[in-house]
């Protein structure tokens, strides 16, 4: 493990490796999902309302799909190494930029999309800085979605340990409940190469929790659902989907 942060050690290349189901047809389907509710009434909207930001986008999966639904999206990332893998139809879509200090005017968009637990890197309080970043770019009754893993689910399926092989690969990885984040060490070794590995450390949020902190910066919370399809949130759910809306400017 390098001395960087987790993610920057995390989010290259290679990473995509060890979630080929995450791919563009699984986030077709995800849009879709959000389409058909709240998010769908943006498409054809003017200016900055009618605006998405996918935040966390990496190499553009959500975006592409965003905009192949007739959403006005851009993304912004993080990682430089990801981004460049992103499809040539969003060339200029995309920006790189930390999510605790966003490189938007304020009231820049009607919807943030955070996906694929892409929120909770951070300790608390830098966690509490995102979503005030994300309240800052909203419009006065924008939209944010966070796609969170569900606690009750992680705690009950927790695998600690797995190994696979994938297109030469051989993937192998830990997993552990540390407090209230989920760290997992990965390590990649090719057949014919030096391989590496990384640490993923992501703080899981009970639902109350989440009210708390959505509130502190402004947003309300709508509702929270158990996947894409609008299913309600129980223990057994896949994901923690996450609806606010900025209350205040």
């Amino acid at each position: 493990m390098g001395a960087r942060p987790w993610f920057d050690e995390a989010f290259l290349g290679d990473y995509l490796a060890v979630y080929p189901h995450r791919d563009v047809a699984a986030a077709r389907a995800e849009v879709g999902g959000l389409a058909a509710r709240e998010l769908g009434a943006l498409r054809g909207r003017a200016g900055a309302a009618g605006r998405v930001l996918d935040l966390g986008c990496g190499f553009g999966r959500h975006l592409l799909a965003l905009r192949e639904q007739g959403f006005a999206a851009v993304g912004l990332d993080r990682s430089l190494e990801l981004l460049r893998l992103a499809d040539g139809a969003l060339r200029g879509r995309t920006a790189r930029g930390d999510f605790r200090a966003l490189p938007f005017r304020s009231r820049s968009f009607g919807a943030l999309l955070m996906l694929f637990s892409s929120f909770g890197y951070f300790e608390d309080a830098e966690n509490e800085r995102v979503l005030a970043e994300v309240a800052r770019v909203l419009v006065p009754g924008g939209l944010a979605v966070l796609d969170l893993m569900n606690p009750a689910r992680v705690r009950a399926t927790l695998v600690p340990e797995s190994s696979a092989r994938r297109g030469g690969l051989e993937i192998h990885e830990r997993r552990a409940l540390v407090g209230k984040r989920v760290v997992k060490d990965v390590e990649l070794r090719p057949a014919d190469g030096r391989g590496r590995g990384w640490r993923e450390d992501v703080r899981l949020y009970e639902s109350a929790e989440l009210d708390g902190l959505l509130a502190r910066a402004g947003l309300a919370h709508l509702r929270s659902e158990g996947d894409f399809d609008g299913s309600p949130l129980g223990a057994a759910s896949p994901r923690q989907l996450v609806w606010a809306r900025l209350e205040r400017a």
